[in-house]
């Protein structure tokens, strides 16, 4: 597969798409617009976030962090995040978690 072919841009909102999933290891890439968002959430797992296109506004615990192509940034697990792009130019990377999101979700119920 190559990330950079049939990227899932989405008219009205984020489009995402499933690139790796094992059990120690989630890779979504996330494709975002100008203005649109993924909503607020808690990281679910230890995620680095990989921009391949543009720039993003990344929300960590109210703390505003610009990231540009290339750049990676690691967010910890359970960090509240809000992810915007605020550019007029598509924006689009990789959302790495490790481990896979399911793995924690068994080690915290067991």
């Amino acid at each position: 597969m190559n990330v950079l072919e049939n990227i899932p841009y989405q008219a009205e909102s984020m489009g995402r798409r499933k690139i790796v999933d094992e059990k120690h290891l989630l890779i979504m890439q996330i494709a975002l617009k100008s203005r649109q968002r993924v909503p607020q959430h808690n990281a679910n797992s230890n995620v680095n976030l990989l921009i391949l296109k543009g720039t993003i506004t990344v929300n960590l615990s109210g703390s505003d962090n610009q990231v540009k192509e290339g750049d990676l940034l690691s967010v910890v697990y359970q960090t509240p995040m809000i992810i915007t792009n605020n550019k007029e130019t598509d924006a689009m990377f990789l959302v790495i978690k490790t481990p896979n999101p399911s793995e924690m979700l068994m080690k915290n119920s067991g």
